[in-house]
């Protein structure tokens, strides 16, 4: 997910079922004054959509504040959350105010709830109660008209049964969850949102494309770090070869993790009287000097992929098998090999599964109900992918 210009639900990027659902439920609830607790994966983007609650409610005209409560100290949370008076501690040389106060009628985002020390939960848990603060050191307590939006990647319910979170701070913030999809969750949104960096990191005429075996590689991927890693992913090649067609299969291992460099050995690049993918990208001599020449290039891939789209790489014979050891009588006298007939027909489901989902490996993974890692392993095993 990224953010666009303008406010609400439409700063969610994605045309996938997923991001569907979540950008409805977001216009849902921006209105509503009640706590909203967002849980998913680090890097999912939930500061995004907390921020596409805000403004897409009555509270955006004013502040949106955010605060992550596993990135400051435990003892100065409390400081930086209500404020402080002058000398109520070492270095607190006037007042200050705090993110309750400077989020007055506004939002305050507090991400990694469950970073929160259990003392300061107490405290917290008054706040959302009776909407009044009282800043470190003391003094007259402060009213505050603030809608919270707490985020969190842990189980908040398992911290509760081991003593870690308040059981009750949880029902109090949990009153609105909303769920954010991990990047393998929706595959279909990866190509959209790598043309997307790649126009914010490059300039005009220096933004990088990935070839289509790239893109399907990315797809296969499971982005342990989301968008977030996807975005890096995109600065990185976008400030190393600006303008180039990326070819994944191509690029120094350096530069991938070790779950992509497995990807690119099984999507093997042909070679020799199977054909040559002409890409550039990390391929000093293909290296690109005008527009023309790179435009060329990529269209020469592009042929080159469409014809290797039409060539008969999975037959599809897995029902004649099945077909076959349903309609044995008895069996032939020189006997049957059960390893290797058992062994065909999983490399055949495997094929279909494959070519139903257009290579992506993650999707195949749940038509047939196998691990992700399962999958590779036995994609590696039969020797299934060699375009």
């Amino acid at each position: 997910m990224m953010r666009n210009k303008g406010g609400g639900s439409e700063n969610i990027l994605g045309k996938s079922i997923a991001i569907e659902r979540l950008r409805a439920i977001v216009t849902k609830c921006a209105n509503s004054n009640a706590p909203v607790l967002l849980r998913g994966q680090s890097g999912t983007g939930k500061e995004l959509v907390s921020r596409a609650l805000h403004d897409g409610s009555q509270r955006a005209p004013h502040p949106f504040v955010a605060i992550n409560c596993g990135a400051i100290p435990d003892q100065l949370l409390e400081s930086e959350l209500f404020g402080h008076r002058k000398g109520s501690f070492t270095g607190a040389t006037c007042d200050r105010k705090g993110r309750f106060e400077l989020a007055q009628m506004g939002t305050l985002f507090l991400d990694e709830i469950g970073d929160m020390p259990s003392q300061l939960q107490v405290k917290f848990l008054r706040v959302l109660e009776e909407k009044v603060v009282e800043p470190v050191g003391g003094g007259a307590e402060i009213r505050v008209d603030v809608r919270i939006i707490a985020a969190t990647h842990r189980n908040l319910e398992e911290m509760v049964s081991e003593g870690k979170f308040r059981e009750d701070l949880l029902y109090r913030l949990n009153v609105l969850p909303i769920s954010i999809p991990a990047l393998d969750q929706r595959s279909e949104d990866i190509p959209g949102l790598l043309a997307h960096f790649a126009d914010i990191f490059g300039a005009d005429d220096e933004k990088i494309t990935f070839s289509k075996r790239s893109l399907l590689l990315l797809q296969a991927y499971s982005w342990p770090g989301n968008v977030r890693e996807l975005a890096n992913f995109v600065q990185r090649f976008s400030v190393l070869y600006p303008g180039k067609i990326i070819e994944i299969a191509r690029v120094p291992d350096d530069f991938l993790t070790k779950e992509l460099i497995e990807l690119v050995q099984l999507y093997e690049v042909p070679t020799g009287n199977e054909g040559d993918v002409k890409s550039v990208g990390f391929n000093d001599e293909a290296d690109v000097t005008d527009g023309s020449q790179q435009s060329q290039l990529s269209q020469e891939y592009e042929i080159e992929n469409d014809a290797t789209q039409g060539l008969d790489l999975y037959d599809n014979d897995f029902e004649q098998i099945i077909e076959l050891s349903n309609s044995m009588s008895e069996l032939p006298a020189e006997g049957v090999s059960t390893k290797e007939l058992l062994n065909n027909l999983e490399a055949n489901l495997i094929r279909t599964a494959l070519t139903q989902t257009d290579g992506n490996v993650s999707k195949a993974s749940e038509l047939l109900q196998l691990g992700r890692t399962s999958l590779i392993q036995k994609i590696t095993k039969y020797q299934l992918v060699k375009d």
